[in-house]
């Protein structure tokens, strides 16, 4: 192994899962022996990687009796058993052979990590199996002379701290991080139980799940953003006839990593804190050590190119995992959906560059005795250098395996401090050689087996009666992370359960932390026939099935409770399992945070949605519990500012709208979620896009955790670091809507638009011109065509003049902006320069280009809409002095800010997603356009008709008839036919045929042609009644608005109807105006067909 082992790489598709398919997202996916492709939905474009292995799991598979998913008759679906025979397998095999190994799961959050890693329910993922296949093979271990000794430890690395979940208090700050110098990196007092079974570790493992579902709902973490590590130490003592013994010694690293989409789209937002939060600091570094090595494995890496490990806490102790003496494995998780592209495309080349490190795995057997003697002298030899006071900085530092350049520059006082920290460390160095020596001496075999007989004691203590959750009224804990969700169990024994806050001085039966967790919450009464939960203090939020608790309520099997905004159960009455109408069969984590928003107008139906609106739904279900904890979290550090969610309209061609889906081919609007903050002092506003909300709402929570425990200094913390600081930047006043529809009939549109903020008010308007025009920019006139497909293959201009605009607000007498993007931009175009004025005059002017009219470009110009956004100008206004003896809590509650204001704006705005009132308008546009150009060909034709049928009704008539009739509409192919056969009738007969009467091809040709006539006739009166009835009518319009308007009240019954309201009439106004303003003249006589006799 000179050259060194490569990395093995796996790659594992899951299937879609219920949000995908909401979503109607695309397979993306396909994979082909050990090749995996990608298809980009936006513009079909194929990628191919190869690893060495790719596994199908994306469909093929059907369900037994027991829940185990299995392979569908000759379907290439990969099961976990196949991935671990693969996979695992090696693992194990390489352990009993001495060998290092590790395995690590990759991939964004919901991908399938933990699925492949541990499995759910039956189906046994890689580390519940090779555990179990461990202790079988030492079961079967025919040698006398070998024993086996297994331990186990598993850690949480969240934000840069270490986790023991072994134990269920961990120090502040973690657990350290230190090297040793033969060992490497360790985890300091990290807890390693011995373990004798499978069932042993099984037991340590739940224990261990329990106690991080705990920890990340208490400290409001999410799961999704740690990397677990479960570490297995496997020695093999084998026992000579001379009496010397020999050990192999095996460790297995089996890490699931944190979703790795979190990074990429934090990365991605420029926001100016994304290096300010140690959240993805472990990835960023486990990346930058990747390529490092790949790039060194490869030959391309400049000479004495070093690797990064001490970057990270996580890197640092994957040292041997990834470059050095192990034997490693990583499997990929990919999912399926054109929703998550890029996601799944980054996580495919990450794991391209991993299958190129090189390791150089050795066999870790020696003779104990050897290995004793060395660890003693060490020992002896520092004890020595310790006593004898005479070791310098740089010497320790040496010792203890540090770089001597970190002590240059720094005070002799903070050398002093060094030098005591490094004793220290030294000092258990010599601990943990004489703990190693221990048992590795004659007698190790016995106290073994004593701290075997111990860690067994201390598992059964306090272990519960299995059947307690069939008789006894409980709460159960749902988690987004599936394997966290049933983690804790909360019995109801007492007449009176008190929860209460962990850690104030109040008795309570069930403890819980976080933001919003009063010291009394609320109490659960059990009554002979019922369970009754209520508030106790005033301000302790209690919600049952998504309704906030005023006072007592009797709860119900399986009804969803939610202790202030983290801690969300499950109640289970196995007493009388009677539900609620309307409860689901199976409640999970989706269903449940879902409905938790439905006071927020976020929990709708979704089978009344489009696709556009199912996305924005999720999206926003998915932020609100996030708004309200950064809220909460405002609230309690009172820094003034307010957050809210925030739909904007755009295009989903925008290049700044990364969230929207490409996939469906025609560009029209579409919603991007954003979050607006407040600030509450003097009304400035602030856009946050998703990602950089989430990677400020987790500094937020950092913050907020060191305040909870004592640390005074985040309050105070410097403008720089503050999460919640942003500097003064221009607002978004508001956006309106062109659809483009007119243009792909060349008809123009002039009209006033109204600009609507994010909660559907009218904040001004906007006069913007669209038009037809040649290259030039000369407006084309009488330049319609009835066809949009007469259009492709040529080019195709139009012309977009920005007139002016009328602002409502005062505040932006400083100036406004008009901002907009077209299909093909590549940035934002603006119009503007922020001249001082609430009616600002742009007279701006562009002409658009498509020099080969598309297909794709057709469909944009037919579904798509041009979004100008209106900023205005904002500056660092003075504070209300007013307001500033008022808390954070207290201007909220003032401003009816608490969250309320989500219920009309989101109604709204759904709405107007469907786009329905303002396409109206186009379509009337376009209906009056084909209304004038009908009635004049039927008045041609009309004409013509008159003329012919004083002449004779000759072939030659007849031609000429149809020629003349050609050039006002395009005749049908079988009529040209017959007319070219009439004409060459008439040259051949010549003007003898005028004497002759109508021949029988003739008045079949005449009939034809009244046919047609009559055709034209009624589409014009079609056209006709459409129009009247619009105009006579414009009621019909409203009641449908209504219509949409009462939906969204039953969505959510605290619905804003004044926001409602003003958008329906607005819309109708809109119409009406547009009516009386291009109405077309109107002919009710009849028309007369061509009479030929």
């Amino acid at each position: 192994m000179s050259d060194g082992e490569a990395v093995r790489v796996a790659v594992r598709v899951r299937p879609f899962n219920s949000r995908e398919k909401s979503m109607n997202a695309k397979l993306i996916i396909k994979m082909s022996g050990k090749t995996t492709y990608i298809t980009n939905p936006a513009d079909n474009e194929k990628k191919d990687f190869a690893f060495d292995y790719s596994y199908w799991s994306h469909d093929g598979f059907k369900e037994d009796g027991e829940g185990n998913l299995l392979k569908d008759g000759g379907s290439n679906y990969a099961t976990q058993r196949m991935v671990f025979e693969d996979l695992g397998q090696g693992v194990l095999d390489n352990a009993f052979e001495g060998y290092n190994t590790s395995l690590f799961a990759y991939g964004q959050t919901g991908s399938g990590k933990s699925y492949s890693m541990v499995g759910y329910g039956p189906n046994k993922g890689i580390v519940p199996i090779t555990c179990d296949e461990l202790f079988k093979t030492i079961e079967g271990n025919a040698e006398t002379n070998k024993t086996f000794q297994v331990t186990f430890s598993m850690l949480e690395i969240y934000n840069e701290q270490v986790r023991d979940l072994l134990t269920k208090n961990s120090p502040k700050g973690g657990l350290a991080v230190r090297q040793h110098p033969s060992m490497g990196f360790y985890v300091d007092n990290l807890k390693k139980v011995p373990v004798g079974s499978y069932k042993e570790i099984e037991a340590r493992m739940e224990e261990g799940t329990k106690n991080r579902t705990v920890a990340s709902t208490n400290m409001n973490a999410t799961s999704s953003r740690a990397h677990t590590v479960v570490t297995i130490t496997f020695d093999q003592v084998t026992e000579a006839e001379d009496g010397s013994r020999m050990k192999k010694s095996s460790t297995m690293n089996l890490v699931d990593l944190a979703g790795s989409e979190r990074a990429e789209s934090t990365g991605a937002t420029g926001d100016r804190l994304k290096e300010g939060a140690n959240i993805n600091k472990s990835l960023s570094a486990l990346g930058n050590v990747i390529s490092a090595l790949a790039e060194i494995s490869t030959g391309k890496a400049p000479k004495g190119k070093m690797v990064p490990y001490r970057d990270s806490v996580l890197t640092k102790l994957l040292t041997n995992a990834l470059g050095g003496n192990s034997k490693t494995i990583m499997i990929a998780a990919l999912s399926p959906a054109s929703v998550n592209f890029d996601e799944t495309l980054s996580t495919l080349r990450y794991a391209d560059r991993a299958k190129q490190i090189k390791n150089k795995a050795t066999v870790n057997e020696s003779p104990t005795d050897k290995l004793i003697r060395e660890l003693r002298e060490e020992n002896e030899k520092m004890k020595l250098l310790l006593e004898g006071g005479g070791l310098t900085l740089a010497q320790l530092m040496e010792q203890s395996g540090q770089d001597e350049n970190a002590a240059k520059g720094i005070s002799e006082e903070d050398k002093e401090e060094m030098r005591r920290q490094l004793e220290e460390q030294i000092r258990r160095e010599m601990q943990e050689n004489e703990k190693q020596a221990v048992m590795m001496s004659a007698d190790a075999g016995n106290q073994w087996n004593n701290e075997l007989a111990a860690a067994k004691q201390e598992m059964s203590i306090g272990t519960g009666d299995d059947n307690l959750a069939k008789t006894t009224p409980h709460l159960s804990n749902l988690n987004e992370d599936i394997m966290l969700t049933g983690m804790i169990q909360h019995y109801l024994t007492k007449e009176v359960t008190v929860v209460g806050r962990l850690g104030d001085d109040v008795e309570d039966d069930i403890s819980m932390s976080g933001i919003s967790i009063k010291p009394v919450h609320c109490k659960i009464e059990m009554t002979k026939d019922e369970v009754i939960i209520c508030p106790v203090d005033q301000g302790a939020s209690v919600k049952v099935n998504g309704d906030t608790l005023t006072g007592p309520f009797a709860l119900k099997h399986k009804d969803r409770v939610l202790f202030g905004l983290n801690h969300l159960f499950v109640f289970y009455n196995p007493k009388n399992p009677q539900v609620r109408e309307g409860t689901p069969e199976k409640v999970d984590w989706e269903f449940a945070s879902l409905e938790m928003t439905k006071e927020q107008g976020v929990a709708w139906d979704a089978q009344d949605m489009n696709t556009e609106q199912q996305r924005v739904r999720n999206e926003i279900a998915e932020l609100y519990p996030m708004i309200a904890k950064a809220n909460a979290i405002s609230e309690e550090l009172n820094k003034y500012k307010s957050f809210d969610i925030v739909l904007v309209s755009t295009m989903k061609d925008n290049p700044s709208n990364k969230g929207a889906d490409k996939s469906s081919g025609a560009n029209y609007p579409q919603g991007i979620v954003v979050v607006k903050m407040t600030n509450l002092l003097n009304g400035n506003t602030w856009l946050w896009e998703r990602s950089q909300f989430i990677n400020r709402k987790f500094i937020m929570e950092e913050h907020y955790q060191r305040f909870s425990e004592g640390d005074q200094s985040v309050l105070s913390i410097d403008k720089e670091f503050d999460p919640f600081y942003e500097p003064i930047e221009d607002v978004l006043i508001g956006t309106a809507t062109y659809f483009l529809q007119p243009l792909a009939y060349r008809v123009d549109t002039d009209e006033r638009a109204a600009i609507y903020d994010y909660k559907g008010k009218v904040e001004g308007s906007v006069n913007v011109g669209i038009y037809p025009c040649d290259q030039t920019g000369k407006i084309l006139n009488d330049a319609f065509v009835e066809v949009p497909e007469q259009l492709l293959n040529q080019p195709y201009f139009f012309k977009i003049l920005i007139k002016d605009a009328e602002i409502s607000k005062a505040r932006f007498a400083k100036g406004v902006q008009v901002r907009y993007q077209v299909l093909g931009d590549s940035s934002v175009q603006k119009a503007g320069d922020f001249k001082p004025s609430l009616t600002p005059k742009f007279n701006f002017e562009r002409v658009v280009a498509f020099p080969n009219l598309g297909q794709y470009e057709l469909e944009y110009l037919k579904n798509g809409s041009i979004i100008f956004l209106v900023y205005g100008k904002q500056e660092d206004l003075r504070l209300d002095p007013s307001k500033k003896h008022m808390t954070t809590k207290q201007l909220r509650a003032a401003e009816g800010q608490k969250m309320d204001g989500l219920s009309s704006s989101t109604n709204a705005l759904m709405n107007v997603l469907s786009g329905d009132d303002k396409k109206m308008v186009s379509d009337l546009k376009i209906a009056q356009k084909q209304n004038q150009v009908l009635k004049t060909h039927e008045n041609k034709i009309k004409a013509l008709c008159d003329k012919y049928s004083e002449m004779p009704p000759t072939p030659e008539n007849y031609a000429a008839l149809l020629e003349e009739i050609s050039r006002v509409i395009t005749l049908e192919h079988t009529v040209k036919e017959k007319m070219k056969a009439i004409a060459l009738v008439a040259r051949m007969t010549g003007a003898g045929s005028s004497k002759q009467g109508p021949d029988e091809e003739t008045q079949k040709l005449h009939r034809e042609i009244t046919s047609m006539v009559s055709r034209v006739e009624n589409s014009t009166r079609g056209l006709e009644q459409k129009l009247e009835n619009t105009n006579q009518h414009p009621q019909q319009h409203e009641h449908k608005s209504e219509k949409s308007k009462k939906k969204s009240k039953k969505r959510s019954k605290r619905a804003s109807n004044s926001s409602s309201d003003s958008e329906s009439s607005e819309s109708c106004v809109s119409i009406e105006s547009e009516r009386k303003r291009q109405e077309a003249p109107r002919r009710h006589d009849s028309s007369s067909a061509c009479n030929l006799q």
